[in-house]
C-alpha cells in the first residue's frame, strides 16, 4: 500500500451526514481548517426523513441554506398525525400552537435524504470545508500522551494518508468504526430495542389538508407505522417491531411488509391503491435495528463523538436529525471556543456533554412516557412496553445516564421515583389526547401542557430562537447551575454575565 503526502488541519470530520456537514462548516466558518473525510458518494440513500422546525429555522438557518431548502421544494410538515392511546380516533398536533415555534417558522420539512443531506455537504464545501468523499477512515491516531492527534484513511485507489489534527471529530453515525476510540462503551436500552422494516411507495392516500404534509403514525397490535409524505406521490412507509418479533421481518421481506400492512387498517387503506417502488435508490425493502443507545463517554483530549455516533433514541418523534445537528451545534461551539483561546478544553466539552445528554435524556424520557400512555392490553407488543415492566437495572442505567442534568428538570432519586414520574407524564398524554379528540376543533394546548412535551421543546425553540434573532433574542441563561451560555451569533461558549 503505497503513502500519501502528510497535511495538518485544526479539525479533521468523519462522516458527511447532518451532523459531520453542520459540524464542520460552522467551525470552518470562523477562519478553521477542516477536512471531512466521507466514505461514500453523495447523493447517497440515507433513512431519517422527518425533521422539526429547529432543524430547519435554528441550524439550517446559522449554516444559511434555508434559502436553498426553501426552493428544494421539499413537502411541508406543519405537524403530526397519531392513531396513538386509547382513542380509536387519529389526532393532529400543529407546531404553531406552541408560542415558541409560532408564526412563519411553525413548519419543518419531510425530506428526501439523498437530496437534504448532499445540500448540506455542498455548502459546508462552498464555506471553506475541504471534503473529500469515497475516503475510508481506518484509525484514530495518538501522541505519546494518549491525545488524538489526527486519524489515517485511504483513497479510492488503496492509498493511505495520515492527517493531522487539534481535534477529530466522529460523526459517521451507528455504523461507525472509530467511536470507541472516544474510550467508554455503548449502553444499549433494553426498552427501545426494536426493528423496522420499510419500503417506498407512489400514489398512497394523502391525509386532507392541512395535515397533508405531517407525519403519520399508527400504533397497531404488533408494533408502529411511520407514514412519511416525500412528495405529492412518493411515501416512505415502515413498520417498527419488538426484536422479540424478529420472525414478523424474516424470511420473504415482501410478504413480511404486507403481513405488517394488513395488520393495521388504516395504514392498509393509505396504501390500497399504492405501488411499491421497486427500483432506483427506493427500490429495496431495507431491515434496520432500531436500537437505542447511549456511549458512556462523548469526548476525550482531541477526540469528539456527535451525533449517531454518540447516542441514538426511538424515532416516533422524528428526533434523530435534530439530535445530530444539535449536538453539531454544541460541539462546534466548543471548538470554536477552544481553537480561539477563549476557554479551556475541559469547561468547554464538559458544557457540551452535558447539554447533549440531556437533550438525549429528555427525549428518551418522552419517548418512553408516550409508548406507555397507549392502550392495548392484548398486545404483546404493547404490554411490554409498559414502564412498570420495565427492569430495575434498565431504569438504574436510565438514572446514571440523566443523573448530572439540571435538579430543577430531573428527579432522579433511585429508579422507583423515576417509575413514578413515568407514569404521570404517560397519565399527561393520555389525559391530553383525550382532551384533543374530544373536541370539535383542532386544539393542543392540552399536548403542550405536558411536562415531557414542553421540556422535549425547550433547546429545540431557543435554538431557533437565537439563530433568527441573534443578539436581539436577549441574553441567554446557563441550562445548568455553573454552566456556560451561548454567545449572541451562537458560534461560541461564553462565561454568564454576573447577575
Amino acid at each position: 500500500m503505497s503513502t500519501g503526502q502528510h497535511e495538518e488541519f485544526d479539525v479533521v470530520v468523519v462522516g458527511g451526514g447532518p451532523s459531520g456537514s453542520t459540524l464542520s462548516t460552522l467551525v470552518a466558518m470562523q477562519g478553521h481548517r477542516v477536512l471531512l473525510l466521507e466514505k461514500e458518494t453523495f447523493p447517497r440513500y440515507q433513512i431519517g426523513e422527518s425533521l422539526l422546525p429547529s432543524t430547519i429555522h435554528g441550524i439550517c438557518h446559522l449554516l444559511g441554506v434555508t434559502d436553498e431548502l426553501a426552493a428544494a421544494g421539499f413537502p411541508h410538515k406543519r405537524g403530526g398525525t397519531f392513531r396513538w392511546g386509547a382513542s380509536p380516533k387519529p389526532w393532529n398536533f400543529s407546531f404553531s400552537v406552541s408560542s415558541k415555534v409560532s408564526g412563519p417558522t411553525s413548519f419543518a420539512y419531510q425530506v428526501e435524504r439523498s437530496k437534504f443531506d448532499k445540500i448540506l455537504l455542498d455548502n459546508a464545501a462552498r464555506k471553506g470545508v475541504v471534503v473529500r468523499q469515497d475516503r475510508t477512515v481506518t484509525d484514530v491516531v495518538d501522541d505519546a500522551d494518549g491525545r488524538a492527534r489526527g486519524l489515517r484513511y485511504t483513497d479510492p485507489d488503496g492509498t493511505e494518508h495520515e492527517v493531522s489534527a487539534r481535534y477529530v471529530v466522529d460523526a459517521s453515525g451507528n455504523t461507525s468504526r472509530i467511536h470507541k476510540r472516544v474510550g467508554g462503551s455503548r449502553t444499549y436500552s433494553d426498552f427501545f430495542k426494536s426493528l423496522a422494516l420499510f419500503g417506498y411507495f407512489e400514489n398512497g392516500k394523502r391525509m386532507p389538508a392541512p395535515y397533508a404534509g405531517n407525519i403519520l403514525c399508527v400504533a397497531f397490535g404488533s408494533g408502529w407505522f411511520w407514514y412519511i409524505p416525500l412528495s405529492s406521490t412518493l411515501t416512505s412507509v415502515g413498520a417498527v417491531v419488538r426484536r422479540e418479533d424478529a420472525a414478523k421481518v424474516q424470511g420473504d421481506p415482501e410478504s413480511a411488509l404486507r403481513g405488517l400492512i394488513d395488520e393495521c387498517p388504516m395504514i392498509k387503506e393509505y396504501l390500497a391503491d399504492a405501488t411499491r417502488v421497486t427500483t432506483g435508490q427506493y427500490g429495496q425493502l431495507r431491515v434496520r435495528k432500531d436500537y437505542s443507545y447511549h456511549h458512556t463517554t462523548f469526548w476525550r483530549p482531541g477526540m469528539v463523538l456527535v451525533g449517531d455516533a454518540a447516542c441514538f433514541v426511538d424515532p416516533v418523534f422524528s428526533s434523530g436529525v435534530h439530535l445530530a445537528t444539535y449536538s453539531a451545534l454544541l460541539a462546534a461551539r466548543s471548538l470554536n471556543s477552544v481553537l480561539a483561546g477563549r476557554l479551556d478544553e475541559r469547561r468547554a466539552f464538559d458544557e457540551f456533554e452535558a447539554r447533549y445528554r440531556r437533550e438525549y435524556g429528555v427525549f428518551y424520557e418522552f419517548l418512553t412516557s408516550f409508548y406507555d400512555m397507549h392502550v392495548d392490553e392484548d398486545s404483546y407488543f404493547w404490554t411490554a412496553k409498559k414502564v412498570t415492566r420495565s427492569s430495575h437495572a434498565e431504569l438504574e442505567s436510565f438514572v446514571e445516564l440523566v443523573a448530572g442534568m439540571s435538579s430543577t428538570d430531573f428527579d432522579l432519586s433511585d429508579a422507583e421515583s423515576s417509575v413514578l414520574r413515568l407514569k404521570q407524564q404517560s397519565a399527561e398524554f393520555a389525559d391530553a389526547v383525550d382532551d384533543m379528540a374530544g373536541r370539535q376543533e383542532e386544539n393542543m394546548a392540552p399536548l403542550f401542557r405536558s411536562s415531557a412535551v414542553s421540556r422535549a421543546m425547550q433547546e429545540g425553540s431557543q435554538v431557533q430562537t437565537r439563530a433568527q434573532l441573534g443578539e436581539y433574542a436577549g441574553e441567554d441563561v446557563p441550562l445548568f447551575d455553573g454552566g456556560l451560555v451561548a454567545s449572541s451569533d451562537s458560534m461560541f461558549w461564553e462565561e454568564p454575565h454576573p447577575s
